[in-house]
C-alpha cells in the first residue's frame, strides 16, 4: 500500500518510478520530495546564485557608474564562504539522498548526477583553496559552476539542453554559411574601400569584419555606409547587396532550421513526461491488484488521491458562501456591493482617477519642481484614496473575510489600498493642512516625492480592470501560461554563467576606470561619448545589464569596440559569441516553442507493462488484467 501511495504521488508529480520500494527508502523518498525539502533546496540554490552579487567585486552599491559610485560593502572574509560552505553541505546531502534511492546501478546511467558529483567536489576543492588563501584569490573557479545546481534540478531545463544539443548541428552549418558570406564581403569592402580617405570601417582586417558583423544585426546601418555613399550612391549597392543576403535571407533562413529542427522534440520530452505520469498510475494499480484487499484501495485513496482533490480544488477557485445578515439594510449593503455592477463602477472610478492625474502631470509638465502646487492633486487622491478604503470595507461585509480574499482581484485591490491608505496618513502627520505650506526641506521626504508614490500606485492599481475585459483578460491569462511555460528559456542560465566569466577575465581595476574617465577622445559614436560608463563588468549586476544590451544589439558595437580598446582585440570574440548564444540562439529557441502546437499522445498498456517490466527495483509475481 505504501508502494502505492509513493507511486500516485510520483505521478501527481511526473517524477520517475524508478527507485527503491522497500519500507525504509519510500520513507526517505517522501521525506525527500516533501514540500518542507524541496523548499529548502530550492532556497539553498536560490542562495548561492545570489553571492555573486555580494562577494567582490560587490554588487551593493546605488550606481554602476564609476564616477560616481561610491565604494560599495564587502563582506568581510568568511562570511560568503561560510553561507556557500552550507549550500556545498546542502548539495552534497541531495546528491547523496538522489543516488540512494535509484541506485548505483541507474546513478551510473546518469549523466547528470556524474556531472552534479564533479561539479559539487571540484566546488569543494575551489572552497578549500579560497580559505586557505584568506579570500585573496585572483579568480573563482566555482563561480563558473553554480548555475549547474540551478540546472540539474529542473527538468524543464534539461529537456532545452537536449533539444538545443540536437539543433546544434544544423545551426553550426548556417552559421558557417554566414561565415562564409561575411568574409566575401570583407574581402570586396576592403578592395572597394581601405585605401581610401573616406573608408573609415574598413582600414584593416578585424574592423572591417566587425564593421559588417554589426551591419548583419542593423545596428551601424546606415553609419557605416554613409562615408561611401555620400561620394557616390552606386556604393550602396554593396551595403543593400549584404544586408539583403545576409541580414534578410541567411538569418531568417537560421531561424526557419531552429524551428524545423526544434519543432516536436520539446513535446517528445513532454511526452516522457506524461509517460512518467501514466506508468505511476499503473504501478500503483498494480501493486494494488497483488494485495488483492478493498481496504489497500481506500488506504491510498485517503493518503494520496485527496492532494489531487485539494489541488482541483484550488483550480476550481471555489468560493465560500457569504454570510447572513438579518437586518434588510445590510442585506441591501450586501446585495449592492456583491453585484458586478459594482466592480464595473469601481473600475470606471479607477479610470477618472488616472485621468484626473494625467491631467495635472500635462499641467504641470513645463514647470519646474518648485513652481508645482501639488495641493489640488493631493486633494483629488485623498478623495479617491477614500473611496477605495469604503469600496473594500464594504466588500468585506458583503463577502465575508473569507470570501473576499477568495478573488485574486480583491487581493490585489486591497493590499494597495492599505498602501495609499498608510501614504496618506503619513502625509497627513508630516504636513497637516493646507498642504500648499508644505516645507520640503524640513522633511526627510518631500512631499512632492510622497504624491508621486501615491500616484504609481494609483496608476498601478488601475490594472484591475484587465479581469473584466475579455479579451484583454485572454491575453494576460496567455502571457501568464507562456511565462511559465517557458521559464526554461529565462535568461538565468546563460547570463549567469557569461556574467561569470566575464566578471572573473574583463573586469577593469579601479584606477583603469578613473584614467579612462579623465582621459578619453570624444569621437562620436563611442563608448566615452555617448557615456556608457555605468555599463561595465566591474560587478556581477552591472554585468547583467550590459549582456543584456549586447542581446538587443543596438549600438551594441559600442561596447565591443570599448573593450577591445582598453583590454584585447579578443573582446570582440567573446561579445559576438554572447550575441550568437543569447540573440540568435535563445530568441529563436523562444520563437519556435512558442509556435510549437503538437498533440501529446496516450502511452499503450503494452508499453506501459513493457516499462515496469525494466524497473530496477520493483518485482511483481502476480498476474495483471489488460
Amino acid at each position: 500500500m505504501q508502494q502505492a501511495v509513493v507511486f500516485i504521488e510520483d505521478a501527481i508529480h511526473y517524477r520517475s518510478i524508478n527507485h527503491r520500494v522497500d519500507a525504509s527508502s519510500l520513507r526517505l523518498h517522501r521525506w525527500y520530495y516533501s514540500r518542507l525539502c524541496q523548499w529548502g533546496l530550492g532556497l539553498a540554490i536560490a542562495v548561492v546564485l545570489l553571492l555573486a552579487f555580494v562577494e567582490q567585486p560587490s554588487s551593493l552599491s546605488t550606481s554602476s557608474d564609476p564616477r560616481y559610485r561610491l565604494p560599495p560593502w564587502e563582506p568581510p572574509c568568511g562570511l560568503t564562504e561560510g553561507i556557500e560552505a552550507l549550500c556545498l553541505f546542502i548539495f552534497t546531502l541531495d546528491l547523496a539522498v538522489k543516488s540512494y534511492l535509484i541506485g548505483w546501478e541507474e546513478f551510473r546511467k546518469s549523466k547528470w548526477l556524474m556531472g552534479y558529483t564533479v561539479v559539487i567536489a571540484a566546488s569543494i576543492i575551489d572552497w578549500m583553496l579560497s580559505v586557505s588563501m584568506e579570500c585573496d584569490e585572483k579568480l573563482r573557479v566555482r563561480r563558473l559552476l553554480r548555475p549547474f545546481f540551478l540546472l540539474q534540478n529542473s527538468s524543464l531545463m534539461k529537456k532545452t539542453l537536449k533539444c538545443i544539443k540536437r539543433t546544434l548541428p544544423e545551426i553550426a552549418s548556417v552559421i558557417l554559411l554566414l561565415a562564409l558570406h561575411l568574409c566575401l564581403f570583407t574581402m570586396i569592402g576592403m578592395l572597394l574601400f581601405a585605401k581610401t580617405d573616406w573608408g573609415l570601417y574598413f582600414r584593416n582586417l578585424p574592423q572591417a569584419i566587425t564593421s559588417l558583423l554589426v551591419l548583419l544585426t542593423t545596428a551601424n546601418n546606415p553609419d557605416v555606409m554613409i562615408p561611401a555613399y555620400t561620394l557616390n550612391r552606386a556604393y550602396s549597392i554593396f551595403f543593400i547587396t549584404f544586408s539583403v543576403f545576409g541580414t534578410y535571407f541567411l538569418m531568417n533562413l537560421l531561424t526557419a532550421i531552429i524551428y524545423n529542427q526544434f519543432r516536436g522534440y520539446l513535446m517528445m520530452s513532454v511526452q516522457t513526461s506524461i509517460l512518467r505520469r501514466r506508468l505511476g498510475i499503473r504501478a500503483a494499480f498494480q501493486v494494488l491488484r497483488c494485495q488483492g484487499t478493498r481496504a489497500a484501495v481506500v488506504y491510498v485513496y485517503r493518503r494520496a488521491h485527496t492532494r489531487v482533490e485539494s489541488q482541483l480544488r484550488w483550480m476550481q477557485n471555489r468560493h465560500p458562501a457569504p454570510p447572513q445578515y438579518n437586518y434588510t439594510c445590510l442585506q441591501k449593503i450586501q446585495f449592492i456591493f456583491s453585484h458586478y455592477y459594482t466592480t464595473l463602477a469601481g473600475n470606471a472610478v479607477a479610470l477618472a482617477n488616472v485621468i484626473c492625474i494625467c491631467t495635472i502631470l500635462v499641467l504641470n509638465a513645463e514647470k519646474s519642481t518648485a513652481e508645482r502646487n501639488d495641493y489640488y492633486l493631493e486633494v483629488i487622491n485623498c478623495c479617491f484614496i477614500f473611496w477605495y478604503l469604503l469600496e473594500m470595507s464594504l466588500k468585506l461585509l458583503a463577502f465575508g473575510l473569507k470570501g473576499y480574499l477568495s478573488y485574486r482581484n480583491n487581493i490585489f485591490d486591497g493590499f494597495l489600498t492599505i498602501l495609499l491608505m498608510v501614504l496618506q496618513i503619513t502625509i497627513l502627520i508630516n504636513y497637516s493642512v493646507p498642504f500648499s505650506k508644505w516645507q520640503p526641506i524640513s522633511h526627510a521626504m518631500s512631499l512632492w516625492d510622497m504624491v508621486r508614490l501615491i500616484n504609481l500606485l494609483i496608476v498601478f492599481r488601475f490594472l484591475r480592470i484587465i479581469p473584466d475585459i475579455k479579451l484583454m483578460n485572454l491575453v494576460a491569462s496567455t502571457l501568464l501560461d507562456l511565462v511559465k511555460n517557458l521559464r526554461a528559456f529565462a535568461g538565468i542560465l546563460v547570463v549567469s554563467v557569461l556574467s561569470h566569466f566575464s566578471s572573473s577575465f574583463f573586469i577593469i581595476s579601479n584606477s583603469t576606470i578613473e584614467n579612462i574617465t579623465s582621459n578619453y577622445t570624444t569621437t562620436c559614436g563611442t563608448y566615452e561619448q555617448l557615456e556608457y560608463w555605468p555599463n561595465n563588468f566591474d560587478d556581477f549586476a552591472a554585468a547583467i545589464i550590459l549582456l543584456y544590451n549586447v542581446m538587443v544589439v543596438n549600438n551594441w558595437q559600442a561596447f565591443m569596440d570599448a573593450y577591445s580598446r582598453y583590454t584585447t582585440e579578443w573582446a570582440k570574440v567573446y561579445f559576438v559569441c554572447w550575441w550568437l548564444t543569447s540573440s540568435v540562439m535563445w530568441v529563436n529557441l523562444f520563437v519556435a516553442l512558442i509556435l510549437e502546437v503538437e498533440h501529446i499522445e496516450e502511452p499503450t498498456e503494452e508499453e506501459l507493462l513493457r516499462q515496469l517490466q525494466q524497473h530496477p527495483h520493483l518485482h511483481i509475481h502476480c498476474t495483471v488484467d489488460t
